[in-house]
Order: structure tokens, then sequence, then C-alpha cells
């Protein structure tokens, strides 16, 4: 289902960039993320597109039902943390599913910038496919390519041979169902470096604690206090209660949120929204934990 959202006073939104999400604060104390999938050129509106999940935790079951037209809601300023490499002379895209929505936003935006790109969108039938009149209406139709599970094998997306190869200087963006990024990720890794595919998950199915996990120390390197987090517990819930606040969002190392410069010690990385070479002084503490005895974070 798709939604518009305007200022209530009808004055102009916040800009943002293509790939960039808001939160939005639902009744209930839920607060969902969502993808910007219009012209980021436009200030008059937000739009957004929801898959209803029928065993989702309620929000996209909300937004369906029981969501309608007029009603205000409270939303966050966009954030970004897919962007897209705008100079590059050539990227691809690729959608799978309601993950159409950050790519559509890129599509918009590279052909508004008159850059060559290739955009490949993927759903299981007809029926799946979201927004397909938008694109056949779009300034960049010819750039798209459909493809459905339950079509001809011919028009179906073969991954390994178009991206066995990179055009210099291209690069990579993807978004749908982990099935989906995993094979897009593993069919770039031999042609495609790292910096070059960008990717962004629904959900972070792994980020589950586990069992095994042990305790270890975070320290803050404003006033050298420290804090014990033990298994089943995260940073931000431990400094919490310490009156150390960390903005969060979706809680799974998704939205990049709360993102924060490591001092020393090394993370355990569980987030899917940051880069290896991020990782090399980043960390989510919403999820992530510590390989070392203790960490020390720039709060």
């Amino acid at each position: 289902m798709a939604f518009e959202l305007a200022a209530a006073d009808s004055s102009e939104l916040p800009a943002f960039t293509a790939g960039s999400h808001i939160d939005l604060y639902l009744p209930g104390g839920m607060t969902r993320q969502y993808s910007l999938r219009n012209d980021p050129i436009e200030r008059h509106r937000y739009c957004i597109g929801v898959l209803r999940e029928a065993a989702g935790r309620g929000g996209s079951a909300y937004m369906h039902d029981r969501l309608k037209v007029g009603v205000t809601l409270e939303t966050s300023q966009p954030r970004n943390a897919f962007e897209l490499e705008e100079q590059a002379p050539f990227s691809v895209l690729l959608a799978g599913g309601i993950g159409i929505t950050p790519i559509l936003s890129m599509a918009h935006r590279l052909s508004a910038l008159g850059r060559d790109f290739a955009f490949h969108y993927c759903a299981r039938g007809m029926s799946r496919m979201a927004f397909r009149d938008e694109m056949l209406a779009s300034a960049f139709t010819g750039k798209v390519h459909f493809h459905l599970d339950d079509g001809p094998a011919e028009q179906k997306l073969d991954l390994p041979a178009l991206l066995s190869r990179r055009r210099p200087g291209a690069h990579l963006y993807a978004c749908g169902p982990a099935g989906f990024l995993d094979a897009v990720i593993a069919a770039a890794s031999n042609a495609w470096p790292p910096e070059a595919v960008h990717r962004e998950y629904f959900a972070n199915a792994g980020r589950i604690l586990a069992s095994k996990d042990r305790s270890f120390l975070v320290t803050l390197s404003s006033d050298g206090r420290s804090f014990e987090v033990a298994p089943g517990r995260s940073i931000v819930d431990v400094l919490g209660e310490n009156g150390v606040e960390i903005q969060v969002s979706c809680e799974q190392g998704i939205c990049g949120t709360c993102v924060t410069r490591v001092i020393s010690g090394v993370p355990d990385h569980r987030d899917l929204v940051l880069t290896d070479k991020q990782h090399a002084d980043r960390m989510t503490p919403c999820c992530s934990r510590a390989l070392t005895d203790e960490l020390v974070l720039d709060l």
C-alpha cells in the first residue's frame, strides 16, 4: 500500500537524499522505519510503500487496516544509511519485493542527474510488483527490467551473469529480502569490491543474543565510568539505566541511528548496516557486543 505524508501546515519538509528512510511513530509506542521512494527533489511530501506482514510486529497491519486519510502522525527527520554515490559513472540498481522503495528513489535521482544506470526489479508475480505503473511512466522507464518468479525462464534475473563483470567505477545497490540480498552479495563477490556494493536489509534475523555470550565492560571516554554488560543485555539498555541515553530506532542494527565511535577494544559486530571499512572504528551498540573484555566508546 502506498502512503503520502505531508506537513500539517503545508510547509516544506526537511530535505532528504536517495536511499533515506524515516521513523514513523505509530500509536501504541510502535516505531517503524520506512524508506522514502519519491524523487529527493520533492519537498512537499514523503512517499512510502508498506507491505502488510501477516507475521510482523503490528506496524504494517496498523498501516494497512487502521490508518485513515487525514490522520496526523509524527515522523523523524530523514536519515540515510544507504547512500547513493551520485558521481559514479554507472550504477546497478537491484530491488526484490518491497525493497523497491529506496531503489526507486535512487532511480529518480540518477535519472535527474543524467547518470547511466540499469534497474532490475524482481517480484514473485505481477500482483506483487509495486509501483510498476510509476516506473513505466517515468523518464527512466527504458532502463527498467522486470523479473517475475512465475514468469517465463528467459525473463528471470541471472545474477551470476549480471554481476560477473563490473564496469570501471560502477556501484551496486540492492534492497530486498535476506535471501535475495545474500544471493546478490554472493554473485558480486568476485568482481565487485566491498566498497562498491551497497545493501539494505529489512530485518536482522541473526542478532538474537546467544546463550554463549559473555559479560564485558563498556567504558565512557568522557568520564571514565565503566559498566558491565551481561549476557542477554545490550549496551544501549545498560547505559540507559545509568543515565547515558543513546538514540535508537530499529534496535536491530539495520538503521544506523545508534552508530557510535569505538576508541579501543574489538566489537563483535552484529549489524547489517555498516561496511567492513566502517567497522574499523564504529559499532551499533543496540545489538553488537564485544570480543574483548572492554570497549571504550566515544561517549
